[in-house]
Order: C-alpha cells, then structure tokens, then sequence
C-alpha cells in the first residue's frame, strides 16, 4: 500500500571554522497519518513540564532533563524513525576536484536520503532554514534528488515551527556529544547530556560512533570515511 512520510531535516556543527570535528546531517521520520497525535502528544509532554522554550540540544540541563527524558523515551514508543550521516571534518580534502566543503552540504544530504528512501511510498522533505542562501540550496538539492520520484515535496521550515526538526537536532546533539566525549574533545561533564546519551544508548543497544546495521531502521547511523 502506498504510505505518505514526511522527512524532517537538520544539521548539526556543519559549518567549516566552528571548532568541532564532526559534520552530522540527520532527520526524523513519520507516516502523515501519524502527524496530528505526535504533535499533540509532544505539546503534552511540554506542557506537563511547564516548558515552553524550542526543543534543543543546546537546551539540555540539569533542570531540563526530565523533559528530554521523557522526550526520547516518547521517540523510541513510536514509530517515528531517525537516521544521520556523519563525516569527520578532517578528512575533506579541498583541493580535491568536486570535493569542497559546500559540495558535503549537497553529497550528505544525498547520502541522507538515498539509501532509505523506499520507491513505493511518497515524501515530503523538510529542511530547517538556515539562512538567505537557503532558496539556492534548496534548487540544488532537487537537482541532487530529481532522480526520486518517491520525494513529492521539498520545502524548508524554521525550527521553531517544527517539533520533528527540533527533536531531529535532540537526537543529532546526543550522537554529537557522544562523539566528542569518544574524540577526546570534551570530558562530558553536564551530566544531564551524559544520561541522554545513556538512554539513546539503552534503546538502541549499538554503537553510537559506527555505522548501523542496513536492518536498523529505527535509529540509523551511517558514517562515512573519505579516505
């Protein structure tokens, strides 16, 4: 039976100069029959919270972690769907033909969505808007895509408006943090981002800094090396 999805896409210290050693693109997944309850049933889970602030990675602490909690434990009881792509930055080569860092934007987002795309159902893509570039992007990522005819919409939205990018960037900075912590790079000290990646990690049972099994579709990493 044909299905409609909608994708909802994000991206996490991917900019060139900003100091961390990992590019992750990554989206949140759900079938549009399922939109209007996970909206609603996340606006509860805010509300019970008296949290009335975007949903964010940056936003975890101490005294928000009951909310993020109960916010990840929500994500792994449904069928929302959650997959990244991950590439150490230091192995981009910028002198390499067609290998420049604005190429990764286009190449992670097709990296993102190609493999998991099923042919037989329908999409509608979403990326959150980071900037006045963004209308270009948005051409050139249906040039990347236009193969898929499975991808019938592709529109940018701003986080704010979004719960399903907002915890796309929740689940991102888990991953991301973990990262760092494996790298050397931070000691993870805030405790609260510490739990949130134990309960990421007791969910999936994986190792949250290698690629995924092709099975896993609930929480799918892919990391790519370019060497």
């Amino acid at each position: 039976m044909n299905k409609t999805f909608n994708i909802y896409c994000d991206e996490s210290t991917h900019l060139m100069h900003d100091g961390h050693p990992f590019m992750l693109y990554g989206y949140v997944s759900i079938a549009s029959n399922q939109i209007k309850i996970a909206k609603e049933q996340i606006k509860a889970i805010k509300q019970k919270f008296g949290y009335e602030e975007e949903l964010k990675w940056i936003n975890v602490h101490e005294k928000t972690l009951p909310i993020y909690k109960e916010l990840v434990e929500y994500f792994f009881m449904t069928d929302l769907k959650f997959r990244a792509v991950i590439v150490d930055k230091s192995q981009i080569d910028e002198e390499r033909k067609d290998y420049t860092f604005d190429d990764f934007y286009y190449r992670m987002y097709f990296q993102l969505l190609h493999h998991e795309i099923d042919l037989e159902h329908n999409y509608n893509v979403y990326f959150d808007i980071k900037d006045t570039c963004s209308q270009e992007r948005l051409r050139k990522l249906r040039d990347y895509l236009k193969w898929n005819a499975s991808i019938v919409n592709f529109q940018f939205v701003r986080s704010h408006e979004s719960i399903f990018v907002q915890l796309a960037d929740v689940l991102m900075g888990a991953i991301n943090y973990n990262l760092r912590i494996q790298k050397g790079e931070i000691e993870g000290k805030v405790i609260a981002k510490r739990k949130i990646v134990d309960i990421v990690q007791q969910h999936t049972n994986i190792s949250l800094d290698s690629t995924t099994p092709k099975n896993k579709k609930k929480f799918n990493l892919f990391f790519i090396s370019l060497k």
